[in-house]
């Protein structure tokens, strides 16, 4: 079973507000394993870095300048998901996000059917108890310590 776990970094919290992905990471599962093959991009998302994003990422404006648009990237990332799940924590807000971002560009959005969340797995099978990726990776004992931001 082929799977795509995958994450975005974005200039907010709402695409109807104008926040746009820019940064987006995602690597292939074949029966849960990961096999190497990987996607990345950074993206322009041809507005302001809100100082608050900015902190989460790290992802500066001028840096971002000279990256492609989404939609010249779009059919890259869409080739590489194929039609496998997406996983990611917190899906409903990557989601969000990438069908935004694909309605945007002129492209079909994704069912949202087809994602698997892990934050909503993670609160069910540990109720009350944090449900982060760093919580995570403390409970299940995940070496994050390379670790930059929220990247």
């Amino acid at each position: 079973m082929r799977e795509i776990v995958f994450d975005t970094e974005t200039t907010g919290f709402d695409p109807a507000s104008g926040d746009r992905i820019v940064e987006i990471g995602a690597l292939e599962l074949i029966n849960h394993v990961p096999t190497g093959e990987k996607y990345h991009q950074y993206i322009n998302p041809q507005r302001d870095m809100p100082q608050s994003a900015f902190d989460v990422h790290g992802l500066s404006e001028e840096f971002l300048s000279d990256k492609p648009l989404f939609t010249d990237i779009a059919d890259a990332f869409l080739e590489f998901a194929g039609d496998a799940p997406l996983i990611a924590h917190n899906a409903s807000f990557d989601m969000k996000f990438m069908n935004a971002e694909l309605i945007g560009s002129g492209r079909e959005p994704f069912a949202l059917g087809r994602a698997i969340d892990t934050l909503l797995i993670a609160r069910k099978k540990y109720p009350g108890a944090p449900a982060s990726l760093d919580a995570l990776c403390k409970r299940f004992g995940v070496d994050y310590s390379a670790r930059f931001l929220h990247c």
